[in-house]
């Protein structure tokens, strides 16, 4: 469909969608630009990209797309830039989480004819282009946010190569994007990081709040090691509609305290049998906004070996493990063993493994 894609920034999610084109398109043309020499370095290396080049080159800027994957504080120089070197035909997208203020950038430079606001709903706690694999995006939503002036054709022509990319593409004006993102990402994403810095200050020696961290902790506020940098940009794009998601988050926490504080045990009840009656209903299929992890839990005797011999089975079949180890605070989950995957296809492949060679799993 495309046949010449270039990128401005080659970091987890750029690297990530470039990847993800050449395993679907190999005869697609890559150009990219990046300043991290490595990045790029390693990206000729494995294929994934063609060309390295700067921005202004007249190959890059007659691509079909250019895709832009740097911060956001970067994003006007580059429009400036593009807004005076394209032609109509090339379609101009981000993948940055606020859709709202780039938007109002493409407004401001006439880029309405050519530009789709993107964000690629999928993501890792990690950062930079070593990060990035392609199924990064397999089974995610991809919102994608057209200028007013956008033709229908173009809108079409960008909504189904990312379909073919194996994504989930979702319409959604730029102002509606931004509201659900800060309740189901960018809200969490402040939850977690004020629930580890609450338990860092309340934590005195020897830390053992740190030491026998259940896994019930260690899940919710797993997306807290997310890139500071990257969360400080977001938090000041889309300042208005977080402050709104927190007042009203403050407002409830303030009438669960006043539950727990009257013993209010019907209350109390209903608390969580609604939260779990709603989490439960989730779509676990598709990934939203939050990052999706894949680990299961074995039963294992806790002794000399145990690690190495499921590590090895595993590498034997050809399957990435991403962490692994015994777990000593088993609270809320069975199994002495934790194993975590980089991606849906090898935690199903392990399980298969695992449970023919007779290991006990529990899933999660």
């Amino acid at each position: 469909m495309f046949q010449k894609i270039s990128f401005i920034g080659l970091g987890l999610i750029g690297g990530s969608i470039a990847k993800r084109i050449k395993e679907k398109f190999k005869d697609t043309i890559i150009y990219a630009y990046d300043k991290d020499s490595n990045s790029l370095e390693l990206a000729i290396k494995e294929g994934t990209i063609d060309h390295v080049t700067n921005y202004t080159n007249k190959d890059f800027l007659s691509a079909d797309i250019i895709f832009l994957c740097t911060p956001v504080a970067y994003n006007k120089e580059f429009l400036l830039f593009l807004s005076a070197n394209i032609n109509e035909k090339t379609i101009i997208s981000d993948v940055g989480s606020v859709k709202s203020p780039i938007e109002s950038i493409a407004k401001e430079l006439s880029l309405t004819f050519s530009f789709i606001g993107g964000h690629p709903m999928a993501g890792s706690e990690k950062s930079g282009y070593s990060a990035s694999y392609g199924r990064l995006l397999e089974n995610a939503y991809y919102v994608l946010s057209p200028s007013e002036n956008v033709s229908l054709e173009m809108l079409s022509n960008m909504y189904e190569f990312i379909r073919e990319l194996g994504a989930i593409p979702l319409i959604l004006n730029a102002n509606e994007h931004d509201y659900i993102c800060s309740a189901i990402s960018h809200l969490p994403h402040l939850l977690a990081v004020t629930l580890v810095n609450t338990v860092r200050e309340l934590d005195s020696s020897p830390f053992l709040m740190k030491k026998i961290a259940a896994g019930g902790f260690r899940d919710i506020t797993r997306i807290a090691s997310s890139d500071p940098t990257m969360w400080e940009q977001i938090c000041v794009e889309n300042q208005e509609n977080i402050s709104i998601l927190l007042d009203e988050y403050i407002k409830r926490l303030i009438q669960v305290k006043c539950i727990v504080d009257n013993k209010d045990g019907d209350n109390i009840y209903r608390l969580f049998s609604t939260s779990k009656e709603y989490r439960n209903s989730l779509d676990i299929n598709n990934q939203g906004a939050l990052e999706k992890f894949y680990n299961c839990f074995i039963d294992v005797p806790d002794e000399i070996g145990c690690i190495a011999k499921v590590a090895l089975l595993l590498s034997q079949e050809e399957i990435s493990i991403k962490n692994i180890g015994i777990v000593h605070n088993r609270e809320f989950q069975s199994g002495a063993m934790k194993v975590d995957f980089y991606s849906e296809l090898d935690y199903n492949r392990a399980i298969k493994i695992l449970e023919l060679n007779n290991y006990n799993i529990f899933r999660r």
